[in-house]
C-alpha cells in the first residue's frame, strides 16, 4: 500500500466518521425535540389541572363558566366532576408521552389498565358523558370515549 492509498483510506474513514456524527446529531436533535414537545404538553395540561383543582377546593368557582355545571346540582357533584377531570388530565399526559414514544409500553399499559377501572366508576362516566366542554387533545378524547364505551359500569357494593 503506497502513501496515496493510505491518505485516501484515512480521508474515507474521517469522512465516514463526520457523516456518522451528523446522523447521530440529527437523531439526538429529533429526540430532544420530542422531549420538548412532551414537556410543553405536560406544562399546559398541568396548568389546566390547577384550574380544575381550584374548582374542587371551591365549587363556587365552577359557576364562572355556566356550561361546566349545567347538570351538576351540588358541591359534591362539582367536586366529583372536576376531580374526575383532574384524573383524566394526568392520564392525558401519560397517553401523549406514550404516543411520542417517550414512555415504556409496559408503563403505559399499567395506566391503561387502571383507567379502565376508573372509567367504570359512575362519577367518571357522568363527567365524560356530560355535555360540558372538556379541553383535551381530540385524539385522546376519542380514545377515552372508546375506553368508556367498551367498559362496563362498576356495580355498587
Amino acid at each position: 500500500m503506497n502513501l496515496l492509498e493510505v491518505q485516501v483510506l484515512l480521508q474515507s474513514i474521517s469522512s465516514f466518521a463526520i457523516a456518522g456524527g451528523l446522523i447521530f446529531g440529527a437523531y439526538q436533535f429529533m429526540h430532544l425535540r420530542k422531549s420538548q414537545q412532551v414537556a410543553n404538553f405536560t406544562k399546559l395540561v398541568e396548568m389546566q389541572m390547577h384550574l380544575r383543582e381550584r374548582r374542587v377546593k371551591d365549587p363556587d368557582l365552577a359557576h364562572v363558566f355556566r356550561d361546566d355545571v349545567r347538570d351538576l346540582t351540588s358541591d359534591r357533584e362539582v367536586r366529583e366532576y372536576f376531580f374526575s377531570l383532574m384524573q383524566l388530565s394526568v392520564y392525558e399526559i401519560v397517553w401523549f408521552a406514550n404516543k411520542q414514544k417517550m414512555l415504556p409500553e409496559g408503563y403505559f399499559e399499567s395506566w391503561a389498565k387502571r383507567m379502565r377501572v376508573i372509567a367504570a366508576e359512575p362519577a367518571f362516566r357522568k363527567m365524560i358523558n356530560s355535555p360540558s366542554m372538556k379541553i383535551m387533545h381530540d385524539e385522546f378524547q376519542q380514545y377515552v370515549t372508546e375506553v368508556v364505551r367498551s367498559t362496563e359500569v362498576a356495580k355498587s357494593t
